[in-house]
């Protein structure tokens, strides 16, 4: 079929590369030969390995650019492997006819109509021009022409241009029309036939330059490697593809990458094929991905990969990140664990460059350098996943080989050798790890707080809703905290550990159930656990301020004591809005103060605990809102606190004739904030900012650090405080350790619990030295 015919057609991808079962699959358009009148013939090449029945195929041609098939011509006989079958017209001329295996009478096609090969399931298999367009004359050089993607006749497969000296060249756009390039068998052209198919595509040309796709919802063919293999029932389920290196356009704002999602239960890939995919361009909220009815094969295997992405972080822009959406990417720099809240939950871990992320009220005054701050995070951070996309997994993947009680993940610790597909799930980017990442565990538990001089011992500690029941073992659920009475038995081990190891002789508490101060109540049941756990001659007690109840809320202020270190200084004091009004007790938690005399010494020192209003909640109904200033919601709220609260100090309020006031708790208010800058300007001093130098923080929230827990000196205490820390048992470590039971199988539940203080609490014990003199 070398004869002068004329070739007038440019192959365009109506399904081109459709991928079916490989028996299905194998069949292709493999040359396209059109002369004048009804010396026009198709080949059709068995690329598979096994004898094709060609009764279940057929050839359906739409003329003239109709879209609504003009003749539907079934193939006969058989076809053994790597052989093919030339379908031609009875009219044709006596050259065409020597090689054809099939004879055709009726209408038959003109150059410029389309033509696709479907098979019994009427699926597309192959196609060349285009539906609905009819080029005319815009075809043709009127040159001899003939395109072909094999030689004919038992030939092998080519590839390329096999008559250079004509004017068709596949590798290059022809006559206006879409480039067309063979680089390798299955690799058709592209087009848009119609149909909501939009045939083969480069990845991409899906992917597009925006953020979202150009070809949303239409149907695509690709092909490509598997560069991220996630298919099983509790991974994504599906797969990533990327173009190869010789394939990607260039650009450096359109992705190469794109996610295959088949529900876990289609054809099992491996990385490291190349796989042809047919599906359906959808994005899914933020990702783009092909999925409904898809059809894949495996072209090849153990074909290298293409290159990595290397990802810097900062990343230069918010959107940086998209350019790489479905590829392989590294992140070649030794990274900092900002957060591992909910590595327990869905498996993720937050990474940030230069160390932990500072929370930028905590180190920066609020407002501008606040916002500015912030936009400098946002941009420092990136999520590792673990490849699943189910909420619990089990086994907890980091650190290697799994989480466990003994040997944690912790916000602090390092990790380098991160190497995976860069995914877009629930809002975020997040890397999809292909290889282990490898852990540096730079910030290590400590058995201890550091030591700190000094005979006295203050600490601070939220015990993050300590109800115990009706305190006889039964009540639960209560409105907090455990569930029952075995969390509650687990909670109550671990708090008092905490507490224990704080080595404290006065504790400030807040979070503990609101239920008065009988023998059943949540403070009484925590003294009668640390008193049975305690040393011979160590006894606590705890504080009574006179009332029923400490306010309104369901949690409250509390204060416990070591009886053979101190003794209370007359009766405890409260502060409320009966008090003074600026204090809303609607809002904050009532203050509660103590003055302490040491035995050893006789000394004299005032403790007053705090429980201000969050920044979560609402103050609207105030007229107190998120101003976006980096202070949160009722700042002007924990404002007026602070005032009344140093007013209130001021006056005395538990008789002790003593300036020494220690203001311990959690304040709801980071370093740089409205109400510690209140307080700081009354003359107290804080003790986390003098002794930490600017690397204190009690608490982690949405991956960046700060102190919310408080130890603010009056001008006489300062001078006699010895020094002043957080103990990081609890802000650092992964919440899926504390005493909870649910979202943990049974395994789990005994691998991820222990005794010990760790995740206590969300919030770290703050402990202060002082030599009372």
């Amino acid at each position: 079929m070398r004869s002068p015919l004329r070739l007038s057609t440019l192959l365009v991808g109506l399904g081109g590369a459709v991928v079916l079962p490989a028996a299905q699959a194998a069949l292709l358009i493999s040359e396209y030969i059109e002369g004048s009148g009804n010396n026009k013939a198709l080949e059709f090449y068995n690329s598979g390995d096994s004898t094709l029945d060609l009764s279940g195929y057929r050839v359906e041609f739409y003329f003239n650019g109709a879209t609504s098939v003009g003749r539907s011509l079934p193939l006969s006989g058989s076809l053994a492997a790597g052989d093919v079958h030339v379908l031609a017209h009875s009219q044709a001329d006596p050259a065409v006819l020597a090689v054809a295996d099939q004879l055709s009478d009726g209408s038959w096609y003109n150059g410029d109509d389309a033509i696709v090969l479907r098979d019994a399931a009427g699926q597309v298999l192959d196609s060349f021009g285009q539906l609905g367009v009819d080029p005319g004359s815009a075809w043709g050089s009127g040159d001899t022409q003939t395109q072909d993607r094999t030689l004919l006749r038992k030939t092998s497969v080519s590839a390329g241009d096999l008559e250079p000296a004509d004017a068709f060249d596949p590798a290059a756009e022809w006559d206006g029309y879409p480039q067309d390039t063979f680089s390798q068998l299955g690799r058709y052209g592209a087009g848009t036939p119609g149909n909501g198919d939009a045939g083969f595509k480069r990845i991409h040309e899906i992917q597009g330059s925006g953020s979202a796709s150009p070809l949303a919802n239409q149907v695509v063919t690709v092909d490509a490697l598997v560069v991220g293999d996630f298919q099983g029932a509790d991974e994504l389920k599906g797969f990533f593809i990327q173009e190869e290196d010789s394939d990607a356009d260039g650009d450096p704002l359109t992705s190469e990458g794109l996610f295959v999602y088949d529900g876990g239960t289609g054809v099992d890939v491996r990385v490291g094929d190349r796989v042809r995919v047919r599906g359906q361009v959808r994005e899914f909220n933020g990702l783009t991905e092909l999925t409904g009815a898809l059809q894949v094969s495996i072209v090849a295997r153990d074909v290298p990969p293409p290159s990595a992405a290397t990802i810097h972080l900062p990343l230069a822009s918010a959107d940086a990140l998209e350019r790489y959406e479905g590829m392989r990417v590294r992140l070649d720099q030794r990274l900092t664990v900002s957060e591992v809240y909910n590595l327990g939950r869905y498996g993720e871990v937050l990474l940030s460059s230069g160390g932990r992320l500072w929370t930028p009220t905590n180190v920066v005054l609020p407002g501008a350098p606040a916002r500015a701050l912030q936009a400098q995070n946002d941009l420092n951070r990136i999520l590792l996943d673990d490849g699943r996309s189910g909420q619990n997994p089990d086994p907890i993947r980091y650190p290697s080989p799994e989480l466990s009680a003994y040997d944690s993940l912790r916000v602090g610790d390092e990790v380098s050798g991160v190497d995976g597909v860069l995914d877009y799930t629930a809002g975020s980017y997040r890397v999809q790890p292909v290889r282990q990442p490898e852990f540096i565990a730079a910030n290590p538990r400590s058995a201890q707080p550091e030591r700190l001089d000094g005979r006295l011992r203050i600490a601070s500690f939220n015990v993050l809703n300590y109800f115990n029941g009706d305190g006889q073992g039964g009540g639960f659920p209560t409105s907090r905290g455990a569930s029952n009475a075995e969390e509650f038995q687990r909670q109550r081990d671990k708090t008092i550990a905490a507490i224990l190891g704080a080595q404290a002789h006065i504790v400030g508490l807040m979070e503990i159930e609101n239920d008065g101060y009988g023998e059943r109540s949540a403070i009484a049941d925590l003294v009668i656990g640390l008193n049975a756990a305690s040393p011979r001659g160590q006894r606590y007690a705890f504080i009574e301020p006179g009332r029923e109840r400490l306010g309104s809320d369901e949690i409250a202020m509390g204060l416990i004591y070591r009886e053979d270190r101190v003794r209370p200084h007359k009766a405890a004091a409260v502060l409320d809005s009966t008090v003074d009004p600026r204090f809303d007790d609607g809002k904050n938690r009532p203050a509660l103060a103590q003055t302490f005399r040491e035995r050893h010494s006789g000394e004299r020192l005032t403790v007053v605990v705090n429980h201000l209003k969050s920044k979560g909640s609402s103050c609207d109904d105030v007229g107190d809102p998120d101003t976006g200033d980096g202070q949160g919601n009722c700042n002007l709220t924990r404002v007026r606190a602070a005032q009344a609260l140093v007013d209130w100090l001021a006056s005395d309020p538990t008789r002790s004739k003593d300036p020494d006031v220690l203001i311990v708790g959690d304040l709801n208010s980071y370093a740089k904030e409205d109400p510690i800058t209140l307080i700081r300007s009354a003359g107290y001093t804080d003790l986390i900012a003098r002794f930490a130098k600017g690397k204190g923080y009690s608490y982690v929230f949405s991956g960046q650090s700060g102190y919310l827990d408080h130890a603010l000196a009056s001008p006489s205490l300062a001078r006699q405080v010895r020094g002043a820390a957080e103990w990081h048992i609890n802000a650092d470590e992964p919440r899926v350790l504390d005493y909870n039971l649910e979202f943990k199988s049974a395994r789990q539940q005994a691998l991820l619990y222990s005794a010990e203080p760790y995740r206590a609490s969300d919030h770290d014990p703050v402990v202060v030295g002082v030599d009372l003199r």
